[in-house]
Order: C-alpha cells, then sequence, then structure tokens
C-alpha cells in the first residue's frame, strides 16, 4: 500500500531535519578538533568547516553513500593532522580531497574495511610512499589496494595484515 502525499511529505521533512541536525552536528565536532590539531598549527575555521561539511553531504550523494552517526570528518583532521606535507595553507584542500577519497575507497573496498582500517592505510601511504601526493595515493596506492580487496587476496575487517598493503 502507498503512502498518502501527507506521510510522504512528513518523511520528507524528517529526513531533511536529521540532515540538518547532522550538519549542526559534523560542525561541532570540526571545530572542536581544533583543540588537538593546532597543536601541528592547523585549525578549520568555521567557514571551512561549513565548505568541508557541504562537501561531504556532495560526495555522499555522488558516491551514493549515506553517513549515520559521526561525520568520518573529525577521524580524518585527527588521523592526517600531524602529517609532514599538511600545512595550513593546503589543509582545507587537502582535508577536502582526502575525504572524497575515503569515500571513494570505502566503495571501491565493497566496504570490506572498517572506517579505522582505510584511515590507517591511507595515512601510511600519504606519509610514506605517497610522500603527501593525493593523486598518487588515489590513482596509485589506494587502487592497487582496492583491486586486492575485490580480489580478495587481502581481507580486513579488524585483521591487521600491513605486510600485505
Amino acid at each position: 500500500m502507498g503512502k498518502t502525499v501527507s506521510e510522504a511529505m512528513n518523511m520528507e521533512e524528517e529526513i531533511f531535519r536529521q540532515l540538518i541536525n547532522q550538519n549542526q552536528t559534523a560542525l561541532k565536532q570540526i571545530q572542536e578538533c581544533n583543540a588537538y590539531t593546532k597543536q601541528f598549527g592547523i585549525v578549520i575555521t568555521k567557514e571551512d568547516a561549513q565548505v568541508l561539511v557541504q562537501e561531504r553531504n556532495t560526495i555522499l550523494k555522488e558516491q551514493e553513500r549515506v553517513e549515520f552517526g559521526e561525520s568520518i570528518l573529525p577521524k580524518i583532521l585527527f588521523t592526517f593532522c600531524d602529517s609532514p606535507y599538511l600545512y595550513q595553507d593546503n589543509y582545507l584542500e587537502s582535508i577536502g580531497r582526502l575525504q572524497e577519497i575515503f569515500y571513494f575507497y570505502k566503495n571501491e573496498s565493497f566496504d570490506d574495511v572498517s572506517d579505522d582500517e582505510l584511515l590507517e592505510i591511507m595515512k601510511e601511504y600519504f606519509d610514506g610512499e605517497c610522500q603527501g601526493s593525493l593523486d598518487y595515493l588515489e590513482e596509485t596506492c589506494l587502487d592497487a589496494f582496492a583491486r586486492k580487496i575485490r580480489k580478495g587476496t587481502i581481507r580486513f575487517m579488524g585483521r591487521k595484515h600491513k605486510d600485505e598493503f
């Protein structure tokens, strides 16, 4: 049995309210990260946080993903803030791009890698082999990694196989 127009509108309004609430929560979490990240000389302004949250919404839509609970952004900020390749002038752009890469490779790995595992792998490649190159991270290292996941060559989700990637 189909929903009435009124029920459908109420459902859309509830989804919109939840999205607004998620965005506000994400903004607050990002700003709270500054207390930690400022020791590395990098902070996200309120305006930058709004840009990142908007980018997140766009990326989620493009990647056909839904994010429940906490945003991945604070984890990305905490994971990468101590990178020798990030500094205030490239921080916003880099974090935005890392967010995009993260969601893309969650899909490419069929979600067989936990968020924390993927972030750990991204950071290790970024600071190591990639020497701060987001293009190399995305197009070479993570592409090869995701291929191994899809082929079943390596398995994750709580099992660490650092030596295999």
